[in-house]
């Protein structure tokens, strides 16, 4: 018997992507055959960021070496590391005229260095062609060796991004060759290096209990980190984890609150659309 499938409540919809710098941002991610995570994770904000004319662009190619069962990436081999790709990404980013990058990437456990080394270099090539741009790097957790972790630091962007993505219990279930644990030492690791802005998400619906999401919370603020993102989970395919439950809208303000009332947190962004990149331009001060 297949599982029910849940109704989705009005605040979930949203407007099909469309406009002018829509279109002309959609030309150029495919004249130069970008990747983004805004079309393979099949982010329901990408007509709203992509008409003010931002995305976020995915390096590394579009497989993932990792089947997380809430994520709509490709699971499998991936392709070749494309060398060309720090400087394709600079120079998009500059004819785009993007005042914030955020840049992503697919996990390559496949690789001696887990392309820290592609990252880095993309995070200087950016500095490099378009000085003005601000930028975001939401990493993997490079299994949580720090002298990956280290290439990215040094490369210094203004925010630093690793999401947890779900509360401890059902990191097995949801992130399946990642750690609860692993992910909040590289988050604490990065702002013990002195890492100037560290930012993490999690999605909810997935059947957590809200003591689990207040947990989580209060261990995010303990990991010293500075941005929360708190959101809905959307499911990509019926191939991915169904969604337990569409979390209210009180809900999200709840665990706002609570976030706030813990102090020492610069941004929480809490709502059911909010995604790790939403509104990631603000994040930067």
């Amino acid at each position: 018997m297949e599982p029910t499938t849940l109704t989705k409540p009005k605040w979930i919809r949203v407007k099909l992507p469309s406009g002018k710098n829509y279109n002309e941002l959609r030309q150029i991610v495919d004249k130069y055959k970008l990747n983004t995570i805004c079309q393979s994770g099949s982010c329901p904000n990408m007509g709203e960021c992509w008409g003010e004319g931002t995305a976020t662009f995915m390096i590394l190619g579009n497989i993932c070496t990792r089947s997380c069962g809430f994520c709509g990436v490709k699971t499998g081999r991936p392709s070749e590391i494309d060398w060309e790709e720090p400087e394709k990404v600079a120079r998009s980013i500059k004819l785009m005229k993007v005042k914030h990058a955020v840049l992503t990437s697919v996990d390559r456990d496949d690789l001696k260095d887990m392309g820290s080394i592609i990252w880095s270099e993309t995070i200087k090539t950016v500095r490099r062609i378009s000085p003005g741009t601000t930028m975001e790097t939401l990493i993997p957790d490079f299994q949580g060796i720090h002298k990956h972790i280290n290439r990215i630091l040094e490369a210094a962007p203004e925010v630093i991004s690793h999401n947890i993505e779900t509360v401890r219990r059902l990191t097995r279930e949801v992130r399946i060759q990642a750690k609860y644990d692993r992910s909040l030492d590289v988050l604490h690791y990065m702002k013990e290096q002195g890492q100037r802005r560290t930012k993490t998400g999690i999605m909810l619906g997935l059947g957590e209990k809200p003591s689990e999401v207040y947990e989580s919370i209060k261990e995010i603020h303990d990991a010293r980190v500075d941005v929360i993102t708190i959101g809905q989970y959307l499911q990509p395919s019926k191939k991915h984890l169904p969604v337990k439950e569409f979390i209210s809208l009180d809900q999200f303000k709840e665990y706002e609150s609570f976030a706030r009332s813990l102090g020492n947190f610069k941004h929480i962004e809490s709502s059911p659309l909010v995604r790790s990149s939403y509104h990631a331009e603000k994040h930067v001060n």
